[in-house]
């Protein structure tokens, strides 16, 4: 490991600021990220959060749209073709999501380390800081930035339970003080702490050590995938650069061994001895070696987005059977998730007939089954749900309350389904209901009415 010594000790990583096309591109995108993260949570969407992942209520409410218990399935379904696209992705670009998306790097490199360059400086300044003693100047500097550690780390905690419960209840929270939530005054601290840890400390080693995506990496990669490559044919042998000689007639390559690709990678390795799972492709080796590529007068792209197919043979494709194979699993999945969420309904009923109990007679000339129905309501406003029978002729009649359903809530009912003697020609007639709400039909449900031919045929 690129941060571990020889001893076994740790290597604390001094990343020098980047600087380049690449890292201002990475800078935007991580601020709209970063802002769509703390904002999100207070955008409404006909008075509920845009999104929420309410876990103990089970109430998701995703771009606005309610998912419910009844809707797990296309929750999964929905993360299923998240994981085969992340596949898919790695496999053709490699682990272009962890340098520019993945939330630890997010808040690693344009967050927490952008504090840190504001108040111990850039690499020089910070490992000086690091060597001498402990007097004022690294008090001071020391303590200012675990205060502002922390201080992020609670304000992201306080944002991510506004994911869970909505903003307006942490709002509520924080008004009404610890005292009034001490239970979860404390997870909140917990989180925070935690939050603070891997930040502060642990940094990195989550790349390294605690995430597996990056040891996916030996499994999903081949010659093929794009990465961030040195260009070993044009760049060896190394030598060092002198103004005054002409490389192209003598043995050197286009490296001049200057280490800047290994000053501003954040996990401390050196791209020039190949694609390692500690690299997280954030680009910063890049934009490093193209300025110095531009000093030097010589071509950039020495390190690249690039295939090691495509560096060795100068061929670069990202069409190969595997990406292919994932593409069609992807689109299939995708194909499921859509015409699942296009035939989602926003009630869901269930009726059945009442476990032991067969036909009563209802008066001279009529039979009647008893019913248990249950209503989902999947919309933002409360029911009221009524029944009638439309196949055949006959009567439904409501036993107890009327069935009320709140918002994202089940309502549930017994009714009885009364027919005519005359109208059963077997011991099994088929029976279509429609569900109201408003008068407005909002489903039909087939059922069985039991008659008393069954009881003949025992």
């Amino acid at each position: 490991l690129s941060t571990v010594s020889t001893e076994g000790k740790r290597v604390w990583v001094y990343p020098k600021k980047p600087k380049g096309k690449l890292y201002n591109n990475r800078k935007v995108v991580s601020l709209i990220l970063l802002i769509f993260f703390f904002v999100t949570p207070f955008i409404k969407y006909k008075g509920d959060p845009l999104l929420l992942l309410n876990i103990v209520e089970r109430k998701f409410i995703i771009f606005g749209v309610i998912f419910w218990p009844q809707d797990f399935h296309l929750v999964v379904l929905s993360i299923i073709a998240l994981l085969v696209f992340v596949i898919l992705f790695t496999v053709i670009f490699g682990r272009l999501f962890c340098g520019w998306v993945c939330p630890q790097t997010v808040f690693m490199e344009f967050v927490f380390r952008q504090v840190e360059y504001l108040i111990e400086g850039d690499i020089n300044k910070q490992k000086k800081l690091a060597r001498q003693a402990w007097n004022f100047e690294k008090i001071w500097k020391k303590s200012l930035k675990h205060i502002v550690f922390f201080g992020i780390a609670f304000i992201t905690a306080n944002i991510f339970l506004s994911y869970l419960v909505s903003a307006d209840q942490v709002m509520a929270m924080i008004k009404a003080g610890p005292g009034a939530h001490m239970t979860t005054f404390i997870a909140l601290v917990f989180f925070s702490g935690a939050f603070y840890f891997i930040f502060a400390f642990f940094r990195e080693q989550v790349c390294t050590i605690a995430c597996p995506y990056g040891r996916l990496q030996g499994v999903l990669l081949d010659d093929k995938s794009i990465v961030v490559a040195y260009d070993h044919k044009r760049g060896e042998p190394r030598g060092k650069h002198n103004p005054l000689e002409d490389r192209s007639v003598t043995d050197k390559g286009d490296c001049i061994d200057c280490k800047s690709c290994v000053m501003v990678c954040p996990t401390n390795i050196d791209i020039r001895n190949g694609t390692q799972m500690e690299c997280i492709n954030c680009t910063a080796c890049i934009d490093a070696c193209n300025s110095v590529m531009d000093r030097v007068k010589q071509p950039r792209g020495l390190i690249r987005y690039d295939s090691e197919k495509g560096v060795t043979t100068g061929q670069r494709s990202i069409l190969n059977p595997r990406s292919l194979a994932y593409s069609a699993v992807l689109v299939i999945l995708l194909i499921i998730v859509g015409t699942s969420f296009a035939f989602r309904t926003d009630f869901e009923t269930t009726i059945l007939r009442q476990q032991g109990t067969l036909f009563q007679e209802y008066g001279d000339d009529s039979y009647s089954n008893i019913y248990q129905i249950e209503v989902v309501n999947k919309t933002r406003i409360k029911h009221e749900v009524k029944v009638r029978l439309l196949e055949p002729a006959g009567e439904l009649i409501m036993m107890g309350d009327p069935i009320i359903t709140k918002e994202g809530d089940s309502g549930s009912g017994t009714f009885l389904a009364v027919l005519k003697r005359s109208i059963l020609k077997s011991s099994n007639t088929r029976l279509v209901i429609g569900v109201y709400s408003n008068d407005e039909l909002i489903e039909k449900y087939e059922v069985s009415f039991i008659g008393p031919g069954s009881l003949d045929n025992k």
